[in-house]
This record gives C-alpha cells, structure tokens and sequence, in this order.
C-alpha cells in the first residue's frame, strides 16, 4: 500500500507538460535536440487561472522546432531498416558500426554533417553511397511549413553481432 502511496503522490507532483500547445502526460521520448525553447510557469494564481487545477504543480511550455518530425518515404519504414536491406555487408565480414548526425533539407533531401563514430571506412562508403541512392523524405513542418531538421543515425551490421572488444595492454 505504500508503494502504490508513493507512486501516486509522486505522478501528483508533476507539473502539467504542454508540447507545442497540446497538453502531454508526459515529455519522456523528446529528443533534448529538437526542443527550441523551455518555459517554466510557477503554480500561482494566474497560472492555475489559466491552465486549471491541472496546473496546481506549475507548466511547462515546451517549444519544439517542429510541429511534425520528417518522414522517410520508403516501405522498409525507418531508414535504418533501409539501409540493413540496401547496404551489402557479408556474414562473413568484420562487425561494423557507423554513427552519423545528418539533416533533412526542407526539399526532403539528406545530407550527412558529422561522423559520430566509423569503426570501418569500406563500410562507411557503402553506407554513404546508399544515402546518396536513398529516397526523398518528408521534410518536418512547422505551422505548416517545411523545415530543416536533424537526426542521428547508428548502423551496425551484421545485425545482432556485437562489436568485437578492443584489445587492451596491461603493463605491470
């Protein structure tokens, strides 16, 4: 009974969560990166006016530079999944993983912008040029316009293999 005591006081003590003007439960699964602005308002009597009883823990406004992510325009779904389909990486060749920011033009049209971590350059070129073949997105809208947004891709292959251990020396 006290632990469902504690858990229900402390989903009381959240402050009411407001994403581009829609009410949330909750902002957890909000890339830190795409948040624009924060705004906190106090549990006062102008705020609770406002927003309701609801907002008796405070607001929080948060500002997202879009109102719709981008979409990849492809079957496989995400572009990760493309990419595992597209790009040819043998069984029987070493693990390999890239990480890479990219960002979508307002056209639909990637572009890579920073290499993260490439553990294998052959496998680097196969994936950038599978980027280039890759199909147009659907840029991010705000307030009905295209925007540019970014995202970060992690591709490693063949899947469910794990990246082999550094060897470590130990001197002693």
């Amino acid at each position: 009974m006290g632990l469902l005591f504690g858990v229900a006081s402390s989903v009381a003590q959240q402050p009411l969560y407001i994403v581009n003007g829609v009410e949330r439960s909750s902002v957890e699964g909000i890339d830190p990166e795409v948040i624009e602005r924060i705004e906190e308002l106090p549990a006062d009597e102008f705020t609770i006016a406002r927003y309701g009883e609801r907002a008796s823990n405070g607001v929080v406004l948060l500002t997202l530079k879009y109102d719709e992510e981008a979409r990849f325009l492809h079957e496989s779904g995400s572009l990760a999944d493309y990419l595992t389909s597209t790009v040819v990486w043998q069984e029987n060749d070493p693990t390999a993983r890239v990480v890479l920011r990219y960002r979508i033009a307002t056209d639909g049209t990637l572009s890579v912008v920073q290499e993260l971590e490439v553990s294998d350059r052959r496998f680097l070129r196969r994936v950038m040029k599978a980027l280039e073949e890759a199909p147009r997105w659907e840029p991010a809208r705000k307030l009905g316009e295209a925007v540019e947004s970014e995202g970060i891709l992690r591709l490693q292959l063949p899947v469910g293999r794990p990246m082999p251990r550094k060897i470590e020396l130990v001197i002693r």
